[in-house]
């Protein structure tokens, strides 16, 4: 089978198309032929070196896929052609992949490959970031910083889900435009420029009080702006650092205006509760049922493109999720 490989930590151009044998199931693990493919910041972060993580060369990233599994160990409640989505920590960018069946999730019959495999990695980090560490509760309200990228419009979608009222944040210029209707299009209640001084904005929009909860996938100086939006009791979740630097928190902000910095890591928790991927995917196709989750997908690819979707990644050029598929 064909799979990309990473020979060298030099971003994207590291990758090579390869032909590696077919993946071996075995007692606890099935096989999965791959239709769709997410694309994530963090395969982009890994190709480079600058993830947390940095596996042997070569090696195949790739986090989230959807497929049919063609194999699966007798009793573990998997069979030939279930329809599937999962979470994997590499292997995905590869025509089949062998996948833990613990970290198999059914696709609803009514959900197609392309959408199943946008909604794994953004939407269970974000759906535990604010159900689980953030404790989002109805009539609340979130900033969604970022609103426009895969993980923010995933995030808009949750909180609404959730019963919030969500202000997404985007970019200046002209990036910011196509936000605006991604935003828009996830559920926003307003829309907002982040630019210097929004924690002004934020407050005319919520009588002056603030929100309760902020989702940060970008860090570097948006962190700080928004710790000056929270509402008292308030909640800032840190989910990345997609804007360059890593913010440094001055902890007296916090104890004088009595809020919470709150770090989100899923993949992490994922390994320690394995229960964790259900609890999620229960809530998500609840609220895919009910229309208020619908992964934004920006662009697809095809699988010989993969190199190209992570550039485009790189250079901000995607709007919503980008998704890789395979005929």
């Amino acid at each position: 089978m064909r799979a990309f490989r990473l020979h060298s930590y030099d971003g994207p151009s590291g990758l090579r198309l390869d032909e590696v044998p077919d993946p071996a199931g075995d007692a606890e693990t099935a096989v999965v032929d791959v239709r769709a493919i997410g694309i994530n910041f963090p395969d982009l972060l890994l190709t480079k070196g600058q993830y947390q993580r940095k596996p042997d060369t070569p090696f195949t990233p790739g986090c989230e896929v959807a497929g049919v599994i063609r194999w699966a160990p007798e009793g573990s409640g998997w069979s030939p052609g279930d329809r599937v989505m999962a979470f994997i920590w590499d292997g995905a960018y590869a025509e089949s992949v062998a996948v833990p069946v613990r970290s198999l999730v059914a696709i609803p019959d009514d959900m197609g490959f392309d959408v199943a495999a946008g909604l794994v990695v953004n939407h269970h980090t974000v759906h535990f970031a604010l159900a689980r560490r953030g404790h989002l509760q109805a009539g609340e309200s979130v900033l969604v910083m970022g609103a426009g990228g895969g993980i923010g419009s995933a995030a808009v979608q949750v909180a609404k889900g959730l019963g919030a009222r969500v202000i997404a944040g985007v970019s200046a210029g002209e990036a910011g435009k196509s936000q605006v209707t991604v935003a828009e299009e996830s559920g926003a209640d307003d829309v907002i420029v982040l630019e210097k001084g929004f924690a002004a904005q934020v407050r005319a929009l919520t009588g002056g009080e603030g929100v309760d909860v902020i989702l940060d996938p970008l860090g570097d100086w948006l962190f700080d702006e928004g710790v000056r939006a929270l509402a008292s009791e308030g909640r800032i979740l840190v989910v990345g650092f997609a804007a360059g630097d890593i913010a440094s928190l001055r902890t007296n902000r916090l104890l004088l205006r009595n809020v919470s910095a709150v770090g989100v890591a899923w993949g992490a928790t994922l390994d320690k509760d394995p229960a964790l991927l259900a609890w999620g995917a229960e809530a998500l196709h609840r609220m895919y049922a009910d229309g208020s989750v619908r992964p934004q997908i920006g662009q697809r690819f095809s699988f010989d493109e993969i190199p190209v979707a992570l550039d485009k990644l790189d250079a901000h050029g995607i709007r919503g999720k980008a998704i890789v598929e395979l005929t």
